[in-house]
């Protein structure tokens, strides 16, 4: 059995202090569905709240509906979160599946959805995913066939609605999250579910995880481990696909005559990171391989065309891929106005898309003194990118509201604030690090998007105590 000490709120909180800057200085919030990992994490989470000034936590519960007594463990959760001083919330969903998706995945999918619409700006969700699940993580993709993305597995920090979604226990074995929850007499919750062996996560979880790990002990480790060296090598491949990108840029197309000097890895390489930037659903591994061959090699005078779900590549006069899309009905535009912030703190966004503040606020994410006097407001047009962490990446706009799971209805209404020609803020939700304030900003603020008044939305309830 794993010993205490692998788990508890000191090894907690000295994970987070590494994911979140400042810490313990943070709102963080617990996707808590009532069972032993998630309850363990609540119970470590609460302890060091009760210990430290400036960590807020609450507990988010999703109730699918998929089992008649999920009422009760609504009811199971509330206690539970009461029971470490915690406050929770309660979002019921509706679950619905369409074009061959599974169950687990559309359960999964309407969950995510439902948590990214809870949290608040720059507030963190953390889940239990643990070890085991990141080793079963790796098994499921390597057995469909997925590339180095898919290998890359879980990875710990990724942009959530308007906050962030951090896995702090990826490298915690699941049985000292059970041991720190039965030492401590917590009562967790059983979901069925998680026993039902139909579902391919379970199955990988209960009957083919503890066979490996009898003859391989490490085997959760190690694959752990390789998943950190895909995402590693994932981050190498969309620096190079970046810098293949803007020499065969033509305007938002591609230069074939420059694909073709491009061996076949890369090829595909730049090509999938100029769909991904689209926002668009990536074409399978046959249709790439169309895209990068013979739609390349056709003769000069064809218009080739590759299509599938959600759009399609076509090329044109011999020498570029455009990308053709479904259009979408298009909302008012909003560009190059002028917001002098100093002077106009408060900036009505024209097409009814409500209104832009700049806040002081001491622990406000913007270093006003570097922020230019004038900045400019946009909409969005493809291909804007910032860099949303010191050190980090630079991201393109579709992938973080991709990956933040953003309704398509608000992605065509962010306003996108510039400095000059440089992306400097999207919306409220993410700040380019050439302006983030660090521990020597005298001055500090925030973006604050007010968005304009909708009607309630219908088929959600929250459920707060």
């Amino acid at each position: 059995m794993a010993s205490v000490a692998a788990f508890g709120p000191g090894p907690l909180a000295a994970r987070l202090a590494t994911l979140i800057d400042p810490f313990p200085g943070a709102r963080v919030a617990v996707a808590f569905s009532g069972g032993g990992d998630s309850l363990a994490l609540l119970a470590a989470l609460a302890a060091l709240a009760r210990r430290r000034r400036g960590l807020a936590v609450r507990a988010l519960h999703i109730d699918h509906g998929l089992d008649p007594a999920s009422r009760d463990w609504v009811r199971r959760c509330r206690a539970l979160a009461r029971a470490q001083g915690v406050p929770i919330v309660v979002r019921r969903v509706k679950v619905s599946m369409s074009g061959g998706e599974s169950l687990e995945a559309a359960a999964r999918e309407a969950r995510y959805t439902a948590l990214a619409r809870l949290l608040t700006p720059g507030e963190c969700l953390l889940t239990a995913h643990h070890l085991e699940d990141q080793a079963g993580t790796v098994l499921l993709q390597l057995l469909r066939g997925a590339g180095i993305a898919g290998l890359a597995a879980m990875p710990d920090d990724a942009p959530l609605g308007q906050g962030r979604l951090l896995r702090p226990l990826l490298d915690v074995p699941r049985a000292a999250l059970r041991d720190y929850a039965r030492r401590r007499r917590l009562e967790w919750i059983d979901d069925p579910m998680n026993a039902d062996t139909r579902f391919d996560r379970v199955y990988l979880q209960r009957e083919v995880l503890p066979g490996v790990l009898g003859r391989w002990p490490g085997a959760a480790r190690a694959l752990a481990r390789s998943a950190r060296h895909a995402a590693e090598a994932q981050r190498l491949l969309e620096e190079l696909a970046a810098a293949d990108l803007a020499a065969a840029a033509d305007g938002a197309d591609l230069a074939v005559a420059v694909l073709r000097r491009l061996g076949p890895a890369r090829r595909r390489n730049v090509v999938r990171h100029w769909i991904a930037q689209r926002g668009a659903r990536l074409p399978d591994t046959r249709r790439l391989a169309e895209i990068c061959g013979p739609l390349l090699a056709a003769r000069a005078d064809a218009q080739p065309f590759v299509a599938w779900a959600g759009g399609g590549v076509r090329r044109v006069a011999g020498r570029r891929l455009v990308w053709q899309a479904t259009p979408a009905v298009a909302a008012p535009a909003t560009d190059g106005v002028a917001w002098r912030w100093r002077e106009q703190p408060i900036m009505e966004l024209p097409g009814a898309r409500g209104r832009l503040e700049m806040r002081a606020d001491e622990h406000g994410e913007l270093d006003l003194a570097v922020l230019p006097d004038e900045l400019s407001v946009r909409s969005r047009h493809g291909g804007e990118a910032l860099r949303p962490r010191r050190g980090g990446p630079t991201r393109t706009v579709k992938r973080l509201l991709q990956a933040a799971r953003i309704a398509p209805v608000e992605r065509a209404a962010l306003p996108l604030v510039h400095a000059g020609a440089r992306l400097v803020a999207v919306a409220d939700r993410w700040v380019d690090a050439s302006i983030q304030a660090d521990a020597s900003s005298a001055a500090r603020g925030r973006i604050v998007w007010h968005r304009a008044t909708r009607g309630a939305r219908r088929g959600d309830a929250d459920l707060v105590t």
